[in-house]
């Protein structure tokens, strides 16, 4: 009977595992896919690639949310498959029930999970590495030389000056705001099909 024995790990993956650790000091396992460890230097919310891109095109416009302010995003954001990933300050998902609850969503079919401490992501290749249709994507990669955690989400009192160009973190809380109505927004326009729908959709 044959040895069944494992394939050996890709350079690619090595060398990509090497490049978040030595270049943005992110801890990262080895393996095929490389996989980005949570809970350390950062946190993920993770949401339906539509509802992602919604949040995306108006934070990058810093529009109004339901708190009465801009929300800026500048921290990085990932795509894997059907699903995108924001980049949120560590600590962040044990603070999202809490601020669903706060902000009245608790209760409300999201589709929006937190990965933190314990957790990982696939990481996508470096910014500039060749990749593979269907792996995770960097959207909005993150910076090699600059310290990534100060544009990373966050809640006050954690919030700080953004880097020597001044300014204050992105809030956390505008921006789960921003999140969660997006995300029941997809979910209705999905589930108003011709069938079902009988009357137009409000949104506040």
């Amino acid at each position: 009977m044959a040895s069944i024995v494992p394939l050996p790990r890709t350079p690619c993956d090595s060398s990509a595992a090497r490049w978040y650790e030595n270049e943005l000091g992110w801890a990262a396992a080895e393996g095929s896919p490389v996989r980005l460890l949570t809970g350390l230097r950062f946190d993920v919310l993770e949401l339906p690639a539509d509802a992602g891109a919604a949040v995306l095109r108006r934070t990058n416009t810093a529009g109004p949310v339901a708190l009465a302010g801009p929300v800026a995003l500048a921290g990085p954001v990932a795509l894997a498959g059907h699903r995108m990933r924001l980049l949120v300050a560590a600590g962040s998902a044990d603070e999202l029930p809490g601020l669903l609850d706060w902000l009245q969503w608790g209760g409300i079919a999201l589709d929006l999970t937190a990965i933190g401490a314990g957790g990982w992501m696939t990481a996508p290749p470096p910014p500039g590495w060749p990749g593979s249709r269907g792996v995770a994507e960097w959207l909005r990669p993150p910076v090699p030389g600059r310290e990534v955690e100060p544009t990373l989400p966050a809640l006050a009192p954690f919030g700080r000056r953004a880097g020597t160009g001044g300014g204050i973190s992105p809030d956390l809380v505008r921006l789960v705001d921003t999140v969660a109505t997006e995300c029941h927004r997809a979910r209705l326009l999905r589930t108003n099909t011709p069938r079902t729908k009988t009357q137009p959709l409000a949104f506040s």
